[in-house]
Formats: C-alpha cells, structure tokens, sequence
C-alpha cells in the first residue's frame, strides 16, 4: 500500500508540473527535466535513443553521462553528437573508468575530435553531477538509464536521498519475453553486465519504470518509416545515420545494411516512456534481479512499472520515424 500511495503522489507532482499539450494561444508548459545515462558507442541503439530525446520538446535534457567504462570514448561521442545537433547547452558527464577501456565501434566518427573543444560544460566526475542536479533540482528529474548500471549505483550509495527526489525509466531486464522475440527469458546485458549495480539501483525507494525485451527487443525500423529517417536532411537524423554506418563498418556488416533497415532499437522505448505509455501495455509487477542477471517475478519484490507488451508497435515505429525525421 505504501508504494502505491507514493507512486500515485509522485504522478499527481508529474501531471501538475508536466500536464498534456496546451490549448492553442496558451503559453508552452514545463517540460520534464532529463538526466541520460548511456553506454552509448557500444551497441548503435544509445545513438538513436539519444537522437529521441533531443527531437522530443516533452523532455528537458540537462545532462548526459556515458557509462560502463570508456569514459572518454563515451564522453568525445556525446559532446560531438550534442554540438552536431546544436545542444551545447547540454553538460557532459566523464562517467566511472571501470573494466571496460579504449574505445568501441564508433571510434571512427569521434576520430580527431577533442573533448576540450566541446562548448559546452564538461563535468570530469559525472557521478557527482549527476548528484548535483538531482539535489538541486525544484522538481522531480526523470534519470533515463539505457545502459548498465554503475554509475547510479555509486550515486546511490554516494547520496542515497536522490532516490526521493527522482524517477527512473530504464531498459533492463527480461520478463516473459528474451531476445527476438523468444519465449525463453534471457538474462538480459544491461542487467547481467554488472547484475549487483543493478541490484542496487533497481531495489532503491525510487519510483521505476522499465523496457524489458519484452517490448523494447521487438522494435526496428524498415519500409518507408526507415526511408524517412535515412533520408532526412536535419542534423540529429544525420548524425545518426553517419554513426550507424560507421558502427556497421567496425563490425565488418554489410553497409547496404544501412540503405534498407535499422538494428533493433531497444534504448528508444525509455526514452519514450519518459513521457508517455499510449502504445504499450503497462503492468506493476514485482521483480528481482538475481546474481546471474536474470529479472525474475516475485510478488515480494520492489514494484516497477514493466511495459510487458505493445499494444500498438506499427504507430510507435511511425512516431518513431517521424520525430527523427522531421526538421526542427
């Protein structure tokens, strides 16, 4: 009962703060205010997840921090990305140096370029901006976390009060549903990369909200809604495009690839659900995160709000498609 009553007060603050579209004449409301942390430069789908949320005017970005290791490789992507889409006024966190060094598959677009030339601010302890903003902040902050969980889990433990004051929206884990579509559950990477982060981070007071394979692992584009996004001529839709080839490049994938279909776009669903749940079907399930890395059922475990299935998975792919493209 309690964690009822504190999720339908912490919906009450967001409706009140963030309610729906304004009538015509009426002066623009307040956006929801957005920290990312991404293992972005690893897998291509951080990249357009990232492109979501700065094409989606629902969502305030302050900051955005790489995790899982690489730092600097994350931290040169992100500054690049955001100067390229003309959003230096978003921060750059340098997340934790953990096991993971050097650099990945989209290596080759960052090639050249300095972090210390990035015009906006570059915080090197990631970590304690993320603290910072949190604390700071007058209003809830929504943490997207499309990545495994380090950093947040030296935040928590850093200063456990964040969790009060914030939401998490995270793609983790798999419920009924693995990879492809397959009916096995699979222990999911961002949660078995570091199973006891994610531990940590997914039993704090915070109210959570994940993409499990379940709906995230069916999404890509294709057809026409792919078309628009590689034809488009705006700078987010660009860049994305640019990294997809260069990141198929580094695998050594056929680059005609990219002419006819994305990968799958697991990390765009967070970012979707930050701000709305219209096409997914929502449950509060109770889940746990194993030592092996497995999110399983449990009736006794934290709470989360799980989007378990679509309910319409062609019109999230259109919106999808149609964000990315457009020119603004």
């Amino acid at each position: 009962m309690k964690r009822i009553t504190i999720f339908t007060a912490f919906l009450t603050a967001l409706i009140i703060l963030h309610p729906g579209p304004t009538a015509a004449g009426e002066p623009p409301r307040a956006r929801i205010p957005v920290i990312l942390d991404t293992d972005i430069g690893d897998d291509i789908d951080d990249t357009w997840a990232l492109g979501l949320l700065l094409k989606s005017p629902e969502l305030d970005l302050k900051l955005v921090v790489g995790d899982q290791g690489k730092a600097q490789y994350r931290a040169r992507l992100l500054a690049k990305f955001l100067e390229r889409a003309g959003r230096t006024d978003v921060p750059v966190g340098i997340g934790l140096e953990i096991n993971a060094k050097g650099e990945g598959a989209q290596a080759e677009w960052i090639k050249g370029y300095d972090l210390k030339s990035y015009p906006g601010k570059v915080h090197p302890d990631g970590v304690r901006a993320m603290i910072d903003l949190i604390m700071q902040s007058s209003e809830p902050v929504t943490v997207i976390a499309i990545g495994p969980l380090p950093n947040l889990a030296v935040a928590l433990e850093r200063e456990p009060k964040i969790a009060a004051k914030a939401r998490l929206v995270g793609m983790h884990g798999s419920v009924r549903v693995g990879y492809d579509g397959s009916s096995n559950v699979a222990a999911e990477y961002n949660v078995k990369e570091d199973a006891k982060a994610c531990q940590k981070v997914l039993s704090a007071v915070w109210d959570i909200t994940i993409t499990p394979l379940d709906t995230c692992g069916l999404v890509s584009l294709k057809g026409e809604a792919y078309r628009q996004v590689r034809d488009a001529q705006n700078p987010v839709a660009v860049a994305i495009m640019e990294n997809y080839r260069a990141w198929l490049a580094a695998q050594r994938s056929n680059l005609n690839i990219a002419q006819t279909h994305s990968s799958t776009l697991f990390d765009t669903v967070a970012v979707y659900l930050a701000f709305s749940q219209r096409w997914l079907k929502m449950e509060d399930l109770g889940i746990r995160v194993d030592n092996a890395g497995f999110t399983r059922l449990d009736p006794g475990a934290k709470v989360m709000h799980t989007a378990t299935r679509w309910l319409d998975q062609s019109a999230y792919e259109k919106f999808l498609a149609n964000r990315l493209a457009e020119f603004r």
